[in-house]
């Protein structure tokens, strides 16, 4: 069987699965590949190996299926509950915002760790999981230039130069003046 064959079946099934279903087909799958097959389903599907292991379980009777529900008790994202926390978190990423002001995608030059690290010392409870999926949302990307990767070894003054930068670059938008970056 080929990897493109499962991954053309997987997309065109997947939109009508919910979560424990996806779990199931993959699972099925891999159990008809045999040896190999988790990790080739996992390649064709991107669903995790993980997930495809627990779908054979519950598959083959080893763990039970959830009784009500897709996923057993307190599974899943935890909802946020910190109203504080985006705020803070664009607070501390402002500074540091990389790429075009007028781009719709901007990127951070600070890691999602560090990140975590510092919400965390003003009194929030993150994870570098959770800072990196409200980046998403706030329409951050993840991605870093090889040259802006942080901890590499750079100019002792980098931090106080991307500082002044930024703070040139608001007094000249708020003049109205364009801003232009170079490389």
């Amino acid at each position: 069987m080929h990897k493109n064959t499962i991954h053309e079946r997987f997309m065109r099934i997947a939109p009508h699965l919910d979560e424990q279903a996806k779990r199931l087909w993959c699972a099925n799958e891999a159990l008809a590949l045999e040896r190999g097959g988790v990790t080739y389903v996992a390649q064709a599907t991107g669903v995790s190996r993980t997930t495809i292991t627990t779908g054979i379980m519950e598959l083959t009777g080893e763990k039970a299926l959830p009784e009500s529900g897709i996923r057993k008790t307190g599974g899943g994202r935890k909802t946020i509950h910190d109203t504080r926390l985006k705020e803070d978190l664009e607070a501390l990423v402002e500074p540091f915002i990389r790429g075009d002001p007028e781009s719709p995608l901007r990127w951070v030059g600070k890691s999602t760790r560090r990140l975590s690290n510092e919400l965390n010392q003003q009194g929030h409870t993150t994870s570098h999981c959770l800072v990196g999926r409200l980046l998403k949302e706030l329409k951050y990307s993840l991605q870093a230039n090889h040259k802006t990767i942080e901890g590499a070894k750079e100019h002792l003054d980098r931090d106080a130069q991307f500082r002044y930068i930024f703070k040139k670059t608001v007094q000249f938008q708020q003049q109205g003046q364009p801003v232009i970056s170079v490389r």
